[in-house]
């Protein structure tokens, strides 16, 4: 076994672990933004969001990149991940309250809100199940089907709907279909695309009802990399101004918001107890107004 018997050998030691200190900080510094990568064939999920991040980086004059993370992660692993600092510097999700005390959200929702405009996934088998749903009280007879982790899980039973939840977002779409639970509220803007994709084969969505509840998805960076989220901030801010921003939202999802037809079906209003008193809604440039019946 080898021993640092004497100061030749420390020295060697104490220069070994300075270059690998060195090594560490030029990591930090090389220019690459990791995100999470998603799982074999839901690299979809992640298009639009990376296309506005990239956007407010080429807006801030940044010269950083974004690379995937080594390996897929679930929602609540990569946000832990995270906060930790370790081996990611951004994810995109639905604020709550908790989110933002232990991450850093740049307060620009990247759906403009929609993802609070819920449309329910129903076996095909099943397509006029929420025909007579008018109320809040008329939907509780229903599950609907969450991720364990989800803000939304906890926004529904806030509501006194029932919930069925799983750890995976994947065995939802079999669990729908195995009528484990009723239906899988979808915000209006990736439903049409979940539906496109083989796990949604025997499933449809509701033509009757929309779900609403005021949240926002924003991009979280760590608390220790509050120089990150200004840049993304900044470059965000100037993407409004100069009308790229929207130019992008309208690119990626003008087809899929005439296709829910928002003003055929009837709204059923709930509340967002995880609502940050920071969220930004006296500005009303940042959000999508859809028009729907109102009950």
């Amino acid at each position: 076994m080898f021993r640092m018997r004497s100061p030749a050998a420390w020295r060697w030691f104490l220069g070994f672990l300075l270059l690998g200190l060195q090594l560490s900080q030029y990591a930090d510094a090389s220019g690459v933004i990791h995100y999470p990568r998603r799982g074999d064939g839901d690299e979809f999920r992640a298009t639009y969001a990376l296309a506005q991040l990239q956007l407010a980086l080429d807006k801030a004059g940044s010269p950083l990149c974004l690379e995937p993370s080594h390996f897929s992660m679930e929602q609540e692993r990569a946000l832990v991940n995270l906060a930790r600092n370790q081996r990611l510097d951004v994810v995109w999700s639905m604020t709550s309250i908790e989110r933002e005390q232990r991450l850093l959200a740049v307060r620009i929702p990247l759906d403009k809100g929609l993802f609070g405009w819920r449309i329910a996934l129903l076996p095909s088998n099943r397509a006029q199940l929420l025909k007579d749903v008018r109320t809040r009280d008329d939907l509780r007879q229903f599950s609907a089907g969450q991720g364990h982790d989800w803000p939304d899980s906890l926004i529904l039973r806030s509501n006194d709907l029932p919930v069925t939840t799983s750890s995976s977002y994947g065995s939802l779409f079999r669990m729908l279909s195995a009528q484990r639970f009723d239906y899988f509220p979808r915000s209006v803007i990736e439903i049409w695309d979940e539906l496109e994709h083989p796990r949604g084969k025997l499933l449809v969505a509701d033509t009757h009802v929309l779900l609403h509840y005021p949240t926002a998805m924003y991009f979280f960076f760590s608390r220790k990399r509050p120089d990150l989220a200004e840049t993304v901030r900044q470059g965000m801010e100037i993407a409004l101004a100069d009308g790229s921003f929207e130019r992008l939202f309208q690119q990626h999802f003008a087809a899929s918001l005439r296709r829910a037809d928002l003003n055929q079906r009837q709204i059923i209003e709930l509340h967002n107890p995880l609502l940050p008193d920071a969220t930004p809604l006296q500005r009303p440039e940042l959000w999508f107004t859809p028009t729907v019946q109102r009950p």
